[in-house]
């Protein structure tokens, strides 16, 4: 028949209880030969306290006192002259005396895990002196330990990792439970440990509490996490004995065991011509069931025709492959581009490399879609020259646009209005041929620039933009002009040849090396004597005047 625990106290303490009353001799105190004794002008042998170490069970759950044990002197007859007297840790609240027969009994339910042992002190008085007819002597009770306390897991629960794969016998964590009760007593703290739940992937070494690995090949990407239940039971795991529990939870940590693998062999992308340099083209993902570092990789491009146009580079933190353009891209000069890309592990354990290359390969086909784009003009800039004395409907020169699109729409010719508001100059909307509008003037405007704009004729929204630089060239269409208007005045006693006024002329035309003016005085001034005009060679001529000039009143 099993016991539960309150039963099985029961039982120790009963049995306790009857082998105290039945050994009672060796709870009694007797006497032995010691050194005399002097009182009181006497001599007589001294009758000493020999002591057997008193025993009480823990957990007395009785109604009556329990009785401990029995004090007694030699000295005493029986006739009631000698009483005993207890004193130390728990006299009167926990032990009492009878101080007739000197009978020690328990008053309270004592627990030897709160307090193993008590330090009394016993002493036998005559009663009709109340002096001592023995010396004071010190003895201990000790509690008695039953087994009350169950083993407990004190830093439970647990958590712990190991990495996958690992071999039989991979120690994860050990557990460590405590009991209580007395451990030099019985095996009422001796523990032994075992696994509840979590078999047949973990065991624990009975003695030590240490887990480990029961199963080889034990894969995190299969199941990651495992709940183990350890239970220690004392009395060496004997029946009757007191068990506690504990949980444990194991969590396999990564290691690089997965090759990277391309879900599909080949990928097509479509991507506009138009689409600016830098511009991502799409994203590939090698599939990596590891997790961290056994994750990573880097992408490459290995071979094909796209090597120099496209590149491919990592996200670090999604672990794609980015493929980004590197060159513009022209439909009408290509259409399409294939690409090998190679997706490899960063970190590769050689523990694994039996299980294949840890790198794989993809095809990526990029197709260019075809894009209607404005017309291109053959310059991106037209340099032309005309002469101011053109007359209107001259023609100053061409430009030529096409539609870059395979479609080679007609293209029709304008001049951008806002940048030629006087209208000095018309295009032919089919051949781009431009002629003058109006009679020009270079000193006016030397030079025109215009933006000429060409359209398809299918689709006007798309424009192009030509720059056109006309200049005009200069004729002598203007006379000299003085600079200003002179107002000279002379000493009447200037002397002969002495420089009155310097005269200067400009014009307007810019002929290429500079103006040569010719002066001369004019036939009335020519017979005024008084004055002579002397040509500088250049635009300054010189006026002197006679000292017979005469002033008028």
């Amino acid at each position: 028949m099993k016991l539960g625990k309150v039963e099985f106290c029961h039982f120790l303490q009963i049995l306790a209880l009857f082998l105290c009353l039945s050994g009672m001799n060796q709870a009694e105190i007797t006497r032995s030969r010691s050194k005399p004794y002097f009182q009181s002008g006497r001599t007589r042998t001294k009758r000493s306290w020999v002591w057997n170490q008193f025993f009480v069970l823990e957990e007395y759950m009785g109604t009556d006192p329990l009785y401990v044990g029995k004090l007694h002197s030699d000295v005493d007859k029986g006739d009631g002259s000698i009483k005993y007297i207890l004193s130390g840790e728990g006299a009167s609240s926990i032990f009492i005396i009878d101080e007739n027969t000197g009978d020690i009994h328990a008053t309270k339910r004592l627990d030897r895990e709160e307090q193993a042992y008590y330090t009394l002190r016993a002493q036998a008085l005559d009663r009709l002196t109340n002096k001592p007819v023995e010396p004071e002597s010190e003895f201990v009770i000790k509690i008695q330990d039953i087994n009350d306390n169950e083993p407990k897991f004190l830093d439970g629960p647990y958590t712990a990792g190991v990495p996958e794969m690992s071999p039989v016998g991979t120690s994860v964590v050990q557990v460590t439970a405590t009991d209580a009760d007395d451990p030099t007593y019985g095996n009422s703290a001796r523990v032994v440990y075992s696994i509840l739940q979590g078999q047949p992937y973990f065991s624990v070494e009975p003695k030590t509490g240490v887990i480990k690995t029961a199963l080889p090949n034990m894969d995190r990407e299969a199941k990651d996490q495992y709940l183990l239940v350890i239970q220690a039971k004392d009395m060496v795991g004997q029946n009757g004995g007191l068990s506690g529990t504990t949980s444990v939870t194991v969590t396999l940590t990564d290691v690089n065991d997965n090759p990277p693998r391309f879900p599909r062999r080949s990928y097509q992308y479509n991507v506009p011509e138009s689409l600016p340099v830098a511009s991502v083209v799409a994203r590939i993902k090698a599939a990596d069931a590891d997790i961290g570092p056994n994750a990573e990789m880097e992408y490459k491009i290995v071979d094909g025709d796209g090597l120099g146009v496209f590149k491919v580079s990592v996200d670090k933190d999604t672990q794609e492959g980015i493929i980004t353009i590197q060159k513009e891209l022209d439909f009408e000069a290509k259409t399409s581009y294939t690409l090998r890309i190679e997706a490899a592990n960063m970190h590769v354990d050689p523990r694994f490399l039996s299980l294949g290359p840890f790198s794989d390969m993809t095809t990526v086909k990029i197709i260019v879609e075809d894009v209607d784009e404005p017309p291109v003009f053959t310059s991106r800039l037209y340099s032309m020259v005309v002469s101011e004395a053109a007359k209107v409907g001259t023609i100053i020169g061409t430009v030529a646009a096409h539609d870059p699109d395979a479609s080679n729409s007609p293209v029709r010719y304008s001049i951008d209005r806002n940048t030629d508001l006087e209208r000095y100059f018309n295009i032919d909307a089919n051949s781009g041929v431009i002629t003058t509008a109006k009679s020009l003037d270079r000193e006016t405007n030397a030079v025109h620039n215009i933006t000429v704009l060409a359209m398809e004729s299918q689709n006007p929204a798309q424009i192009g933009r030509g720059y056109v630089a006309i200049t005009i060239l200069d004729i002598n269409d203007n006379a000299p002009e003085f600079a200003m208007e002179y107002e000279t005045t002379v000493c009447e006693n200037a002397q002969p040849g002495q420089v009155i006024q310097k005269i200067s002329a400009i014009d307007k035309d810019d002929p290429p090396n500079g103006h040569q003016f010719y002066f001369s005085l004019t036939a009335e001034a020519a017979n005024n004597h008084n004055f002579t005009l002397q040509d500088n060679k250049d635009v300054t001529p010189y006026l002197s005047g006679a000292l017979n000039l005469c002033c008028t009143q």
